[in-house]
Formats: structure tokens, sequence, C-alpha cells
């Protein structure tokens, strides 16, 4: 079975590439206004991709700027957001987004559908990214799909939006 995981995440993996390389540019162009400038960058983060602000402020290699995003976070128009959601129909997200549009600050956010006229969340955002994650990878013996890999998907997107947003705030290897 580890095999056929392997397969199937590295198959999800060169998905997420090939159809969302030119929005996770986008986005590392976006987050590295606040990087460049005086604002920072915030991650809100909604249930298990939480992982993903737990990463960027614990890792070895932490996200350059990044704050702590509350409900009762404070943003300025220097500020960027990039909300991480396992569904673009997840209410706190929406809400969020809806919120950031009407105060012109200009976010990511990345969920697991595709963008389109129907998802609300892309709709708003700045830009956005899918986590192309439609269900579980593998079956089970009960013929059931398991393994639904968001957070794997979402730390995915975070390590190559990062890579990106490092390289142009013009950090190297000996910076980080």
């Amino acid at each position: 079975m580890s095999k056929i995981l392997t397969t199937q995440l590295s198959g999800l993996l060169q998905r997420i590439i090939q159809s969302e390389e030119d929005s996770i540019e986008e986005t590392a162009r976006l987050l590295a206004q606040a990087g460049i400038g005086e604002g920072n960058v915030y991650f809100a983060c909604f249930g298990e991709m939480q992982v993903v602000e737990l990463n960027a402020c614990h890792a070895v290699e932490r996200f350059t700027k990044l704050a702590p995003w509350t409900k009762e976070t404070v943003l300025t128009e220097a500020d960027r957001v990039c909300i991480f959601t396992r569904s673009a129909e997840d209410k706190e997200a929406i809400a969020l987004a809806q919120q950031l549009n009407d105060q012109f600050i200009p976010f990511a956010a990345v969920a697991c559908e595709v963008a389109d006229s129907q998802n609300a969340l892309a709709e708003l955002a700045y830009t956005y990214i899918s986590t192309r994650v439609r269900g579980g990878l593998l079956p089970n013996d009960l013929g059931e799909r398991i393994v639904i890999p968001h957070a794997i998907a979402a730390l995915f997107i975070y390590e190559v939006v990062k890579m990106a947003y490092d390289e142009m705030l013009g950090m190297n290897d000996e910076e980080l």
C-alpha cells in the first residue's frame, strides 16, 4: 500500500505544479509586497490547515515577516494574507475573505476546489491556488476512498510559494 500511496501523492503534487504554477508565482509575488514593504504576511489557516502556519512559524526555515493571525488581528493595507482552508465553502474562510475584500486588503486563498465562477472564495481572492484534492487516494477493504491529503497538499503549496517568495525577497541559503 505504501508504494501505491507514494505514487498517488506524487501524481497529486505533479498536478498541483502543472495546473497551479502561475497562481503559485502570483501568490508569492502578492505576499512579497508585504515582505519587501512595511507590512506583515499573515496565514489564516482553518481546520487541519493550521499545520501550515505551525510549520511557517516554527520550522528551521521560517517564513520571513510572517506574523500570527487571529480573529482579533488588525490589518493594514500594507499587510497581505493567505487563507488556507480545506474547502472553499468554509464559512469562516469566506467571511474573512469578504472582510478583507471590503477593506481592500489583497489576499490569496488555498482550497481544494478549482477556481470558477461558482467558487466564492476564488472570486474574492486576488490569487487562488487549488490543492487539487478531490477525495481519498486509496480504496480500503470496504470500497471507500481513504487518505485525504489536504494538509500534505497545502504544505507542498506552502513550500513552493516560500521558495518563490524567498527568491523575490533576495534571500539566499546563507541568510536562511
